[in-house]
């Protein structure tokens, strides 16, 4: 029976919220039960409108980063990222280097882009463990989830550029340049507006007399800076992050800033989230086989082993916990998977490996966060 692009919607939300609600009540973050309804329904909703359904997933990312940047202030990322950063480059060589055998020990874009993935932690399972973390690390956590899953997507960006544009060097190069102009000016208008404008702003907020009003501004700078950033080369999430990222408190205002947020947070993880979870778990190919499993567990460990290093505190409970966090991989590793797929860029067998260990490493993060959290010890 044909139901229509909105009753596949209605059915995914529909499912999706129901998993989701399941799994709360187990004690695992309510997106890993929307990924398994993905799961479920993609081996019945066989005939789905896909151009369109891919379209409101797409919308889903572009609302989970706006959010995800409501949860930092730039003043956080920096502080956080002097400590995460060096962590995550570490961990992208580590795990780049750890693909080579799927790659003849030859060094190619695949290597990349699965290191990128490999690399990424879940910024939901951080808020998640983030009372067992202490206010001083969930902003390093967070910062690293940022980080890296920004990172994951300019690699496979410039990669995408470099192998099917056949960009040069030179390019490269200055695609690399531009991008770091693009968020050099967007941080610089945070500053001047903080220092100079802050008052003018709320003021002007504040006269605003409904909450659809203040929504509809949030997304015409959203989607406007969202544009840009596609249009120069960076995913357009990038963009939405950021807008996240300077519309905090101190900008706008803590009675603003709670508006915002509490319409963002709506809007995104009662429409669009569940959509895109679950469509992540609807396209998810992988490939099972003990080579496969063995490399995700020798992954996890290598993971978990050198974040401890870097997290170490006189708990060991404590530390595995903040660990498990950061080496949550993420529902982004996914997606850049995906399109690196669909773009011809990663093959077949390293997109399956990829998404498995993203799977994988939610799941078993989560469960070690539970079953070693003081709550539960």
């Amino acid at each position: 029976m044909e139901i229509g692009v909105i009753g596949y919607v209605f059915t995914i939300i529909a499912i999706a919220r129901l998993f989701a609600e399941i799994f709360e009540r187990l004690g695992y973050p309510g997106f890993l039960g929307e990924i398994s309804a993905g799961l479920v329904l993609g081996s019945f909703l066989v005939s789905m409108p896909r151009e369109e359904l891919n379209l409101l997933a797409e919308l889903g990312v572009f609302f989970l980063m706006m959010y995800a940047g409501l949860e930092l202030t730039p003043e956080e990322v920096h502080l956080g990222g002097k400590k995460s950063l060096p962590l995550y480059i570490l961990t992208y060589a580590l795990m780049t280097f750890i693909t080579l055998p799927f790659t003849d020990y030859t060094i190619s874009h695949e290597n990349l882009i699965v290191g990128s993935i490999l690399s990424v932690a879940s910024a939901p399972i951080v808020l998640r463990l983030s009372r067992f973390f202490g206010g001083d690390f969930l902003h390093i956590a967070l910062s690293y989830a940022v980080i890296s899953e920004i990172g994951a997507l300019v690699s496979l960006y410039l990669l995408v550029n470099f192998e099917v544009y056949h960009l040069t060097y030179f390019g490269l190069f200055v695609e690399l340049l531009k991008d770091g102009l693009f968020l050099g000016v967007l941080l610089g208008i945070n500053y001047f507006l903080n220092v100079k404008h802050k008052v003018l702003i709320i003021r002007a907020l504040r006269n605003l007399k409904s909450d659809e009003a203040v929504f509809g501004l949030v997304m015409i700078l959203a989607t406007s800076i969202a544009l840009i950033s596609e249009m120069i080369g960076l995913h357009f999430s990038i963009g939405a992050f950021v807008v996240g990222l300077l519309l905090h408190s101190d900008l706008i205002g803590t009675k603003q800033y709670k508006r915002v947020h509490t319409i963002i947070s709506g809007v995104t993880y009662g429409i669009f989230a569940p959509i895109f979870f679950a469509w992540r778990g609807i396209n998810f190919e992988t490939e099972f086989s003990v080579e496969v499993v063995y490399f995700f567990i020798l992954v996890y460990i290598i993971r978990l082993l050198l974040t401890m290093g870097f997290t170490w505190n006189k708990d060991i409970r404590k530390t595995i916990v903040r660990a498990s966090g950061i080496a949550s991989f993420g529902v982004l590793g996914l997606l850049v998977g995906e399109l690196g797929y669909e773009y011809g860029v990663l093959s077949q067998h390293l997109y399956a490996l990829a998404s498995l260990a993203s799977i994988l490493g939610m799941f078993v993060s989560t469960t070690l966060g539970r079953v070693l959290s003081p709550k539960n010890s």
